[in-house]
């Protein structure tokens, strides 16, 4: 299925229904009085989170929505039946926007959050309710009001417990199946991850989600590769796992990278709760390994050494995890 995280669409309240002008007919009543119900209240439309769905894929086809109008009053000082509200369903995680502001109309975390974004028109008035003492038989009658019409913006950010990045081939998506029941798309080759992959985490009676996104470059925070597009699904997280790839030359510049890119997207993200993941240790000589462990203890960096491929650490690794994080997430 493909993933999509942004989509704009139009939304249209129903509108009031029309009042009515009558008056009452009745058998020995030639000249009975107005008797004009008000016309009924537009749909509003609605929005609610749901837990079925892990993309805006929907809107992609579809990305025009119209509460039910109002309909008309009747004689008899009949009312007419309110409009249908329209619920839209989005993905926990979505902030909706109103065209170009940047202040978010709601922010989507729950499934029982529910967020009126167009209200309907008020129903218009019958004659009935135009009689005064000098005015016995009115003819005025009010038209329901419009309702309101909006271009929505959605973007979805994944609501994830425990945020995975690293440089594209640092083996983050072995890691995600090795610590889930994930099944990424896995292979030896740069850029392999193109979504974001979201895995579940069980350690004890604890849970934590994780979200494996793709792979980030120098310029990542600037919008250089895929960047910008997938940075934004870690923001919600309450804790990072740095993956650096042992069998390259860089590792350093690397650990550096990340540091620099990802306060450069958020100030601060960096700061955030971390364990930096020493992964493929089956390519390097316990020399090297310990390299790199006196690098990240100097850093004052909390760490594990694994390979994810082989599935060494891993356990270890969990538990860290729950150590870390227990009072951290959201969803432990």
């Amino acid at each position: 299925m493909k993933f999509v995280d942004e989509a704009t669409i139009y939304v249209k309240a129903g509108d009031g229904g029309q009042g009515c002008a009558s008056f009452r007919r009745e058998k020995f009543v030639p000249k009975g009085g107005p008797d004009g119900g008000d016309g009924g209240k537009g749909g509003d439309v609605v929005i609610s989170g749901t837990k079925d769905l892990a993309s805006l894929l929907d809107f992609k086809y579809r990305h025009i929505f119209r509460a039910e109008k109002g309909k008309n009053g009747s004689g008899s000082n009949k009312r007419g039946r309110d409009g249908k509200d329209l619920h839209i369903r989005v993905p926990l995680g979505t902030m909706v926007f109103q065209e170009d502001d940047p202040v978010p109309v709601c922010d989507v975390t729950r499934d029982d959050n529910v967020h009126v974004v167009a209200k309907g028109g008020r129903g218009g008035k019958g004659n009935a309710r135009f009689v005064t003492s000098t005015h016995r038989a009115p003819l005025e009658f009010e038209p329901g009001e419009i309702g309101e019409e909006k271009n929505l913006r959605f973007v979805l950010k994944l609501l994830a417990d425990v945020g995975i990045v690293g440089l594209p081939n640092a083996g983050k998506s072995t890691l995600i199946s090795r610590l889930t029941e994930a099944k990424p798309r896995i292979g030896d080759y740069p850029f392999t991850t193109l979504t974001p992959t979201l895995g579940v985490l069980r350690k004890g009676d604890n849970t934590f989600v994780m979200a494996d996104i793709p792979g980030i470059v120098e310029g990542a925070s600037q919008g250089k590769g895929l960047g910008l597009t997938f940075l934004k699904h870690i923001e919600r997280t309450a804790m990072l796992l740095l993956v650096l790839d042992l069998s390259t030359a860089s590792v350093e510049r690397d650990y550096e990278t990340l540091r620099y890119e990802l306060n450069s997207f958020k100030p601060g993200l960096f700061d955030r709760e971390r364990i930096v993941v020493l992964n493929k240790m089956d390519k390097v000589t316990p020399e090297e390994a310990k390299r790199w462990e006196v690098f990240l203890t100097e850093k004052g960096e909390t760490f594990a050494a694994v390979s994810a491929l082989e599935g060494w650490g891993i356990e270890e690794l969990k538990t860290l995890i729950k150590e870390k994080g227990l009072d951290k997430v959201i969803s432990a």
